[in-house]
């Protein structure tokens, strides 16, 4: 007997031990009929595979188990979505006005009557070839928003492009850096979000990333980055000090002129103003005083960068150097009164 007649000879005793009532079907009742009698006809059986077509039509879709991939769906990339922002401190002032006449095409027109920064938009992210087709990033255009102060902020550019947009705010800056400072940190698009946002660990989620959004959070990077800056600065300020009084403790004297200190408290006090009214520490943006979404995202970055913690300590350093230069004064006032009492009472006596 051959092997097909064998298997033919099995499926017609199995057709025979059948109920002679069909059994409903479960969720395929248009084609129930089509798929039994396929089933059991041996002569729709090859030793090929055939390609199987499936009608989505055909499944009742109150089922419980309609949708459901069990564990064979595509593992989501956890890359896609992610846009990439670095922030710089690069110079101690940007001539916004000759910076947005070289790059007039790209300036975002603006939103607020704010006029320490300006936005721009650069062209899109050329599309990726991949096995499957064409990647495209999903915020195709590449941001830049600069500040007067100094900061530069930069949306969806790859390292390797960060230095052509930095030296396009370059042209345009005065008391460039010997080293400017930089952060990082990351949106991620999620437009199947319910809420308008969430937080991570180094980003921020959202459901897209408009023009506003990236105003919103570049101005809390770029005053981040400044912030750090300032902080750098008075910082190199206290520890002048306490070299100054490690000399004290070993010698008994003080050597530092009244000229010296006066130069210590208008340094103190000019990167106090510059945090205040440069940076604007304390001036909100009116995107956010307009529309409630974006002031969830400014309030959620100032608490992630610790803003107002931060600039408390600068101001807590700040009253010390000018607590400290304001005894130091007074000890230079005092010597030079007896320094004088000195020569006037010898004088005195040469008279006499």
């Amino acid at each position: 007997m051959g092997r097909w007649t064998g298997v033919s000879l099995l499926f017609h005793q199995i057709s025979k031990s059948l109920p002679t009532t069909p059994l409903k079907p479960f969720f395929f009742p248009s084609t129930y009929s089509t798929i039994s009698t396929h089933f059991f006809n041996p002569r729709t059986f090859s030793a090929l595979p055939s390609r199987v077509s499936i009608d989505t039509h055909d499944f009742d879709s109150g089922s419980p188990y309609l949708g459901r991939t069990y564990g064979f769906e595509a593992k989501e990339d956890e890359d896609i979505g992610k846009i990439p922002i670095k922030a710089y401190f690069l110079s101690t002032s940007i001539n916004l006005k000759s910076m947005q006449a070289a790059n007039l095409s790209n300036v975002i027109p603006a939103t607020s009557r704010s006029s320490n920064y300006i936005a721009l938009r650069y062209g899109d992210i050329p599309s990726k070839a991949t096995g499957f087709g064409v990647e495209r990033n999903p915020c195709c255009s590449r941001y830049m928003v600069v500040f007067q102060y100094g900061s530069a902020v930069l949306f969806n550019i790859e390292d390797h492009e960060v230095e052509n947009y930095l030296e396009l705010v370059r042209r345009h800056a005065s008391g460039l850096l010997l080293e400017m400072r930089k952060d990082d940190y990351t949106v991620k698009e999620k437009p199947q979000m319910v809420e308008d946002m969430e937080g991570g660990a180094d980003y921020i989620a959202l459901k897209t990333l408009d023009t506003d959004g990236v105003r919103i959070i570049g101005s809390v990077l770029g005053q981040s980055i400044a912030l750090d800056y300032f902080v750098s600065q008075v910082d190199g300020m206290v520890q002048e000090f306490a070299d100054i009084n490690r000399g004290m403790e070993k010698t008994g004297t003080f050597t530092m002129d009244k000229k010296k200190l006066l130069q210590l408290v208008g340094k103190a006090n000019s990167n106090l103003a510059d945090v205040i009214l440069k940076v604007g520490i304390f001036e909100r943006s009116e995107i956010a005083w307009r529309d409630a979404k974006y002031a969830q995202i400014h309030e959620y970055l100032w608490e992630e960068y610790e803003v107002t913690q931060r600039f408390g300590n600068l101001d807590f350093k700040l009253k010390f150097i000018e607590d400290a230069v304001s005894l130091k004064r007074r000890k230079i006032s005092a010597q030079n009164k007896m320094s004088n009492d000195m020569l006037t009472n010898l004088c005195t006596q040469i008279l006499q």
